[in-house]
């Protein structure tokens, strides 16, 4: 058993020593990466990979963001024990090994047209209360990090959880949700392109709540 657990992280790190990234003011590119894992997901700090053969994620920091890693990994452990949180394998300076979480997030809701409950609003509230009460600050919670399951909500990405500024963006998605969404009017399917005009405006809007921790 203890073979195996130092086998796994000496993967881990074989894994993210193949990773080449290129960091722009426009974003993150992945130039090249190990073959045993597969590009799923790539944000502002960070670039997600399924492991090959497993229910795990790697997310790999360029050098530029290796201090968001200590901090996530920090976070996902006050979290520890609440089910709708991704339970945490591992992690390194710059990686954290989770459980993968399979679903639609409410961003692809949107898009593709999958119905979002009322009682799905109400769940994410109560996830939110739920990291409160560990001292935490649940911020930068947007469409792409609430992930519909077939058992129930999971938030995943919360390194902006101990940031001291008031983030009022779930507020307001919640907000949308019940003035606009729920409305005859709105579509029932909208392109990505619209929706992701929609986040950048919004975020210029109020840019000091989306500040690099």
């Amino acid at each position: 058993k203890g073979g195996f657990f130092f086998m796994s992280i000496a993967f881990y790190q074989e894994i993210t020593r193949s990773v080449e990234f290129k960091v722009s003011p426009f974003g993150i590119k992945v130039k090249k990466h190990h073959s045993e894992v597969e590009l799923i997901g790539v944000g502002r700090s960070a670039c997600a990979f399924l492991i090959k053969g497993t229910n795990k994620v790697i997310k790999i920091f360029p050098s530029e963001f290796t201090k968001v890693a200590k901090l996530e990994a920090k976070i996902y452990r006050k979290l520890k024990g609440i089910p709708q949180f991704p339970t945490i394998y591992d992690s390194g300076y710059n990686y954290i090994v989770m459980e993968y979480i399979q679903g639609s997030t409410l961003f692809d809701c949107l898009h593709k047209g999958i119905e979002i409950k009322e009682e799905q609003i109400f769940e994410v509230d109560k996830i939110l209360d739920s990291a409160r009460k560990r001292g935490l600050n649940p911020s930068d919670v947007h469409l792409k990090n609430i992930i519909l399951t077939g058992k129930g909500i999971k938030v995943i990405d919360v390194a902006r959880f101990e940031q001291n500024i008031q983030c009022f963006q779930w507020r307001d998605l919640r907000t949308t949700y019940f003035k606009v969404y729920k409305k005859k009017f709105f579509p029932k399917r909208l392109p990505k392109l619209l929706i992701n005009i929609i986040s950048k405006i919004y975020k210029l809007c109020i840019p000091h709540q989306f500040k690099n921790v």
